[in-house]
C-alpha cells in the first residue's frame, strides 16, 4: 500500500480514477476486475472514499447479486473489498446498512437450506464473518439501533442462527471464534474500546430484541462450553462472554425495574408481532429458573477446567451477573456464589485476585443494603439465608461428592465450602448456632476426614531412642492416607476450612460439639480430633487466610479472636480427653507373647545360621526363606495401625495447643509434658516422631531453646513422677520410656538426679528379670550410650594413629645396610660361630641392676582401693547384669544386651583394673553368642569382640586364638563357595552380612591382639578366597582391608604369600652377579580370578619390584 501523502485526496479525480474499474466490473464480474478495484481503492484515501461510498459499493453488490454460482474466491476478493470500505468509512443510510447486511448473510447461507450455514471454505467463511463486523462498527449513529425493531426480527434471528450454528458445528478454532465475535457485537457487547449504546432507551430496545433469541443463544452456547475440551480454552472463554452478555443485557435489572408500558405489536407487523417478548414478572421468572439449570451446568463443566482462563472467564461471568441482575436471577444467586467462592483459593493468582475482588464488593454491596430500609434489610436477610442454605446444601452432597468424584472435582467443591465460610464471616457463628447447621457440617467433615488405616507397614515402623532430634522440629512428618482422596491439597483445604470455623465461630459450641463427637463413637475419635486440632489453632489466628477476614472485617468488623482465657479453658479441656487413659495408653504393638512366639519359629535349629553349625549353612543355601509365625488377624492389625493415627493426631493436638497458646501453655506443660514422653519412647516410629515433634513446639512455645533444657529444667517433678511409677510398674508400664527419652535428650548434669532411680532399676531387675528385662534393658542402653556421649573415652580415639605413626616411623628407619649385617649375624649364630660372645652380651644386657622393692616403701601406708567415678561404678554395676542376661532364650534381649555390653566396654576402657575382671566373667557367655547363636546375634557379639580387643588386647589374645579363631577361619571356607556363585539377592541375607562383618572386623582384630604366625595362617587362607573377582564386590572390599591390617603386622610373608599367587614383576635376572636368581610360583603364571585384587595389593603396600625384593 502506497503511503498516505500519495494517496488521491480530490473526490473528483477519485472519480475519474476510480470510473473504469468500476464500470468494467459491473460489465464483467470476474476476479481479477475485483482485484484491481481493490487495489485502486487503496489509493483513495478516506475521506474521498467516504464520498464515493456508495458508488463504489454498487459494482461490489452486483457481483453478489448476480444470479446463479460463484467461486469462492470470487465472493471472498468482494468480501475483502467491501470490508476495506466499510473499515475506513462510516455508513450513514439505513437502507444501505439493511441491504449490505441481509446479502453477507445470505453469502453465508445454503442456497437449498437457508437455515444451514454454506458449504464453502474456510477463508471465505472469515472474510464474510470479518466483513459483518465492520459494517456493524461502521454504522453511523443510531441507524444501528434500527436493526432491533420489531420489523427486523426475522432477519436478524436468521443471522443469529447462522452464526450460533457456525460457532457450534464448524472444526475451525477461527470460524468459531469469528462467529462468537460477532454475536458479541450483534448484542452490543464487544470489548473494543468504542462505547456503541449511549442511554438506557437504546439498552432497553436491544434487550426487548435479543430477549426473543434468548433460549436459543443460552442453549446453543451453553452447548459449546460443555462442548469438547479440545476446542481450545479461547473459543470456551468467548462463548463464556456471549453467554454472560447475553444473559445480562436480557435480565438486566435496571431495565426490568424501568416501568415502560407494555407495547403492543402494531397491527402491520402480521405475524412477526408475535415473535416479540414482553419482558412481564412471570416470563422473567420462567426465564430465571431455565437459566439457572444451565448455570449449574456451566459452573459445574467449567470450575475446574485445566486452562486458567477458562476459570477466570467463569468469575468474570459470575461478577457481572452479579453486579447486573443480582435481584432477576435470584434462583442463580447459589451457583453464581459458588463460581466466585469455588476460585478463592486458585492455583493461578489472577484468577484467585479476581474473585476476591469479585466477593469483597458482593459483601460491600450487602452491607450497604443491609444498612437501608426495611426492604433491603430483607434483601440482605436473604442473601445471608442463601448463603446458609448453600453451606447447608454443600454439606449434604459433600460425602457423596467426595466418594465419586475425581480429585479436581472434590477441590473445587471443597473450595466453595471454604468460600462460603469466608463470605459468611462473623455470621458463621451465627449459622452454626443452628443445630441442624452445625450437626450437618460436622457430619461431613467427619466422613470426609475418614483415614485409611490398611497400610500394615504403619503397624511394622518401629523408632529407635537414638534418633537425632537436636538439630531442629521433626525432619520427617508421615503423610496421612484418607479414605474418598489422595491430593494433599485436598487435605490442606479441609484443615483451611476448619481454621476458619476456628476463627470465625463460636469457640465453646464447636469444642462441645466436636468432643461430643470425640466421645460418641471410635469411628469419629480420629476425624473429631484433626478438626479440634485445627479449631484450636484457627481460634488463635494461626494460618488464617486474610481474605476470608477482609470480606467482612476490614471496615472494622469484629474480629475472629477469641480470648486468651476462653482458648486457655477450650486447650484444658481437649488435653484433658486426649491424655485420659482410654485414649493415651493404646496398643500400638502386637503383644510380647505373639513377637516371641514368632521369634520362636524363625530361631529353629534347621534354620540357624551360626559359626559353629557350617554344615547346614552350607549344604542349605545362600537364601531362607522364613515363613512367618501365626500372623495376628487383619482386624487386630487394623485396630493396631487406628491406634496409632489416633494417637498421633492427639499429639498434634498438644502441638496446636502449645502454638495456639504461646507462653501462656507453661502451666499445662506439667500435666502434658511427662504423658508426650511416653509416647516418645513408643515403639512405633510414627508416634515416636509425633512425639518428638510436640515436644520441640512446646519448646517453641515455652521459650526453651532445645530438648536437653526443656527436660532438665523440668527434671525434678518428671524424676519424681517416675521413681513413684517405677514402684508400681504394673499399673505404669510406661515410666522406662520416659526414664530413657529423658537420658537420650540431656546431657551429664542430669546423672546425679537418676542416680538413686538407676539402682532402682537394678533391683528391679535382679528381683523380677523374666518379666521385666525386656522393659529395663531399653532403659539401660539409653543410660549407658548417654554415658559414652557425656563421658568419651580418649584411648580408644587415640589407638589407632598411634599405631600407624609407629608404622609409619619403621618405614622411614627401614636400612638396607643394618638389614644385611643382621643377616650375616643370625647366620653365623646358627653355624655355631661366635655363641660365646652373644651369651655374654646377653647376660650383662639383661640383668638388670639391684633395686629395692616398691612394696618397702609403702609397708606403713593402708591398703584402701580407690573409689570409682559415679558413671563407672554405674557402668559396672551394669554389665555385672548384662553378663546373666546374655543367655536369656528372648533373641532382641539378647541384641539388646550385646549392645549394652559393647557400650559398658567403651565407657570403662580407660580403667583396665576394672574392665579385665569383667572381661574374664563375661567371656563364657560371649563366646557362646559367636560360636552357637543366631546369625544377628553372632553379628552383635562379633562387634563386641572387636571392643574389646581394642581395650584388653593381650588378654584376648590366647583366648581367640584357641576358641574363635578357628570357627571363624572354617565358617569363612566353608560359605566362600556358596558367596562366589550366588546372584545379586544375596547380599540382602544373613549370611552375607555375617560374612561381611566378619571379614570386616577380623583384620583389625588380628593386628591389634598380635597374633602368632600360625594363626595368621589360618586367617590368609581363608580371606585368600575372598580376593576372587567372582565373589560380591563388598566381600572382595572386606578381604583386602584384612590383607591390609595383615601386612602391617608382618610385610614379608604376607608380599611372598601375594607373590606366591601372582608375581607382576620378574626376578630372574638379578641386579648383581654375585646374586641367585629368585624363581617365585606366581612368576609368568596367567590372569586368574585372584590376579587384580592381588596386583592392587601389592601395589598399595609395596611401593617397587627393588624394595620388596630386599624386604623380603
Amino acid at each position: 500500500m502506497p503511503p498516505a501523502m500519495s494517496q488521491i485526496s480530490d473526490p473528483k479525480i477519485a472519480f475519474a480514477y476510480l470510473r473504469p474499474a468500476c464500470v468494467l466490473l459491473t460489465k464483467e464480474p470476474t476476479l481479477s476486475n475485483v482485484q484491481i478495484l481493490g487495489a485502486q481503492l487503496k489509493e483513495v484515501n478516506d475521506v474521498s472514499l467516504q464520498q464515493l461510498q456508495d458508488y463504489v459499493l454498487f459494482p461490489l453488490r452486483f457481483v453478489l447479486k448476480v444470479p446463479g454460482p460463484k467461486k469462492d474466491n470470487l465472493v471472498q476478493a468482494v468480501a475483502n473489498a467491501i470490508c476495506y470500505i466499510l473499515e475506513n468509512t462510516c455508513v450513514q443510510s439505513w437502507n444501505t446498512l439493511h441491504d449490505l447486511f441481509s446479502e453477507l448473510c445470505l453469502c453465508l447461507c445454503c442456497p437449498t437450506d437457508p437455515g444451514k450455514p454454506v458449504d464453502a471454505s474456510e477463508e471465505l467463511k472469515l472474510s464474510i464473518l470479518k466483513c459483518l463486523n465492520s459494517l456493524i462498527h461502521a454504522a453511523y449513529g443510531d441507524i444501528v439501533f434500527k436493526l432491533y425493531e420489531p420489523g427486523m426480527l426475522p432477519g436478524l434471528g436468521a443471522a443469529v442462527s447462522l452464526l450460533l450454528a457456525l460457532a457450534e458445528k464448524e472444526k475451525s478454532r477461527e470460524i468459531q471464534g469469528a462467529a462468537l465475535k460477532l454475536l458479541l457485537v450483534l448484542i452490543q457487547e464487544c470489548d473494543c474500546s468504542q462505547e456503541h449504546v449511549d442511554c438506557t432507551a437504546q439498552r432497553m430496545t436491544i434487550g426487548r430484541t435479543v430477549a426473543s433469541f434468548l433460549p436459543g443463544i443460552s442453549t446453543a452456547v451453553a452447548r459449546i462450553i460443555t462442548g469438547d475440551i479440545r476446542q481450545g480454552h479461547r473459543v470456551t472463554v468467548r462463548a463464556m462472554k456471549v453467554w454472560s452478555g447475553t444473559v445480562g443485557l436480557v435480565m438486566e435489572d435496571s431495565q426490568l425495574q424501568c416501568r415502560f408500558p407494555v407495547e403492543t405489536s402494531a397491527p402491520e407487523l402480521g405475524r412477526v408481532g408475535q415473535l416479540l417478548v414482553q419482558r412481564t414478572e412471570e416470563w422473567v421468572k420462567s426465564t430465571a429458573a431455565r437459566l439457572c439449570v444451565l448455570l449449574k451446568k456451566l459452573v459445574s463443566c467449567t470450575s475446574a477446567h485445566q486452562h486458567w482462563k477458562v476459570r477466570l472467564a467463569l468469575v468474570e461471568l459470575a461478577d457481572d451477573l452479579f453486579k447486573r441482575c443480582g435481584q432477576s436471577l435470584t434462583e442463580c444467586v447459589g451457583s453464581l456464589l459458588d463460581a466466585l467462592v469455588g476460585a478463592v483459593n486458585d492455583d493461578e493468582p489472577r484468577v484467585r485476585d479476581r474473585s476476591e475482588l469479585a466477593l469483597r464488593e458482593v459483601s460491600q454491596r450487602n452491607r450497604q443494603i443491609s444498612g437501608g430500609d426495611d426492604g433491603s434489610r430483607n434483601i440482605c436477610k436473604t442473601f445471608t439465608d442463601i448463603l446458609s442454605e448453600n453451606l447447608h446444601s454443600l454439606c449434604t452432597s459433600l460425602p457423596r461428592l467426595m466418594r465419586t468424584s475425581d480429585d479436581q472435582k472434590k477441590l473445587f467443591v471443597l473450595n466453595v465450602f471454604l468460600g462460603y465460610v469466608k463470605l459468611l464471616g462473623p455470621l458463621v457463628s451465627v449459622v452454626l448456632s443452628s443445630a441442624a447447621h452445625l450437626e450437618r457440617v460436622s457430619k461431613a467433615l467427619m466422613q470426609v476426614l475418614e483415614l485409611y488405616v490398611m497400610d500394615v507397614r504403619i503397624v511394622e515402623e518401629r523408632s529407635y531412642t537414638d534418633m537425632d532430634m537436636d538439630s531442629g522440629s521433626n525432619s520427617h512428618v508421615q503423610r496421612k492416607h484418607f479414605m474418598y482422596f489422595t491430593d494433599d491439597r485436598i487435605f490442606f483445604v479441609l484443615m483451611e476450612i476448619c481454621r476458619t470455623l476456628g476463627y470465625y465461630g463460636n469457640l465453646y459450641i464447636l469444642t462441645d460439639h466436636f468432643l461430643g463427637l470425640y466421645r460418641q463413637s471410635s469411628v469419629y475419635r480420629k476425624q473429631a480430633a484433626m478438626v479440634l486440632n485445627e479449631i484450636v489453632r484457627g481460634a488463635a489466628g494461626i494460618a488464617v487466610a486474610t481474605g476470608g477476614e477482609d470480606l467482612e472485617s476490614k471496615d472494622g468488623g469484629p474480629s475472629g479472636l477469641c480470648a486468651e482465657e476462653d482458648l486457655r479453658a477450650a486447650v484444658e479441656s481437649i488435653i484433658e480427653e486426649y491424655i485420659c487413659i482410654n485414649n493415651w495408653h493404646l496398643m500400638t504393638v502386637s503383644e510380647e507373647t505373639d513377637r516371641d512366639k514368632q521369634d520362636q519359629k524363625i530361631l529353629s535349629p534347621s534354620r540357624l545360621l551360626s559359626i559353629s553349625n557350617t554344615e547346614i549353612t552350607s549344604s542349605s543355601g545362600p537364601l531362607h526363606l522364613v515363613p512367618l509365625g501365626s500372623p495376628a488377624s487383619t482386624s487386630h492389625l487394623h485396630q493396631l495401625n487406628s491406634n496409632i493415627w489416633q494417637l498421633c493426631v492427639q499429639l498434634e493436638g498438644i502441638s496446636s495447643s502449645a502454638q495456639a497458646l504461646g507462653q501462656g501453655f507453661g502451666p499445662l506443660l506439667m500435666t502434658s509434658l511427662y504423658p508426650v514422653l511416653e509416647k516418645a519412647g513408643e515403639e512405633s516410629l510414627l508416634v515416636s516422631q509425633a512425639a518428638l515433634g510436640c515436644m520441640w513446639d512446646m519448646c517453641k512455645a515455652c521459650g526453651y531453646p532445645s530438648l536437653k533444657v526443656l527436660i532438665i529444667e523440668n527434671s525434678d517433678y518428671l524424676l519424681n513422677d517416675v521413681s513413684l511409677n517405677l514402684q508400681r510398674l504394673s499399673q505404669h508400664p510406661q515410666a522406662p520410656r520416659v526414664l530413657t527419652v529423658m537420658l537420650t535428650h540431656s546431657d551429664c548434669s542430669l546423672l546425679p538426679l537418676v542416680g538413686d532411680i538407676v539402682q532402682d532399676v537394678l533391683t528391679a531387675l535382679d528381683l523380677s528379670y523374666d518379666h521385666t528385662a525386656a522393659l529395663f534393658c531399653s532403659v539401660l542402653h539409653a543410660l549407658m550410650k548417654s554415658l559414652a556421649r557425656w563421658f568419651p573415652s580418649s584411648r580408644c580415639t587415640a589407638r589407632e594413629p598411634s599405631k600407624s605413626e609407629h608404622g609409619a616411623t619403621e618405614q622411614e628407619e627401614f636400612n638396607i645396610g643394618q638389614f644385611l649385617l643382621d643377616y650375616r649375624k643370625q647366620k653365623e649364630l646358627a653355624e655355631g660361630i661366635g655363641i660365646e660372645d652373644d651369651i655374654e652380651d646377653t647376660v650383662d644386657t639383661d640383668v638388670p641392676p639391684h633395686s629395692e622393692p616398691d612394696y618397702v616403701n609403702d609397708i606403713g601406708g593402708p591398703d584402701v582401693k580407690k573409689e570409682l567415678p559415679n558413671h563407672l561404678q554405674i557402668t559396672k554395676n551394669i554389665m555385672e547384669r548384662c553378663i546373666h542376661l546374655m543367655s536369656d532364650p528372648n533373641l532382641r534381649l539378647r541384641l539388646k544386651v550385646l549392645d549394652v555390653l559393647e557400650l559398658c566396654i567403651s565407657v570403662l576402657c580407660e580403667m583396665e583394673n576394672e574392665l579385665l575382671p569383667m572381661a574374664h566373667r563375661c567371656w563364657p557367655a560371649l563366646l557362646q553368642r559367636l560360636t552357637a547363636d543366631d546369625p544377628l546375634a553372632v553379628l552383635r557379639a562379633f562387634r563386641v569382640l572387636c571392643t574389646l580387643g581394642e581395650t584388653c588386647g593381650d588378654f584376648l589374645k590366647r583366648r581367640v586364638s584357641k576358641e574363635v579363631l578357628p570357627k571363624l577361619s572354617s565358617s569363612l571356607r566353608h560359605q566362600a563357595p556358596v558367596s562366589a556363585r550366588a546372584g545379586p539377592v544375596y547380599s540382602h541375607t544373613l549370611a552375607f552380612k555375617l560374612q561381611l562383618a566378619v571379614l570386616e572386623g577380623l583384620g583389625s582384630l588380628c593386628q591389634r591382639l598380635d597374633l602368632g604366625e600360625e594363626d595368621l595362617d589360618k586367617v590368609c587362607e581363608s580371606c585368600l578366597l575372598y580376593l576372587s573377582c567372582r565373589q560380591p564386590a563388598r566381600l572382595q572390599e572386606a578381604s583386602l582391608s584384612v590383607f591390609r591390617h595383615l601386612i602391617q603386622v608382618d610385610p614379608d610373608t604376607f608380599w611372598f604369600i601375594l607373590n606366591e599367587l601372582h608375581c607382576p614383576s620378574d626376578f630372574s635376572s638379578p641386579p648383581h652377579q654375585d646374586l641367585q636368581p629368585v624363581r617365585l610360583s606366581g612368576m609368568g603364571r596367567p590372569r586368574d580370578e585372584y590376579t587384580d585384587n592381588v596386583v592392587k595389593l601389592l601395589r598399595e603396600a609395596f611401593d617397587s619390584p627393588t624394595t620388596s625384593m630386599s624386604s623380603s
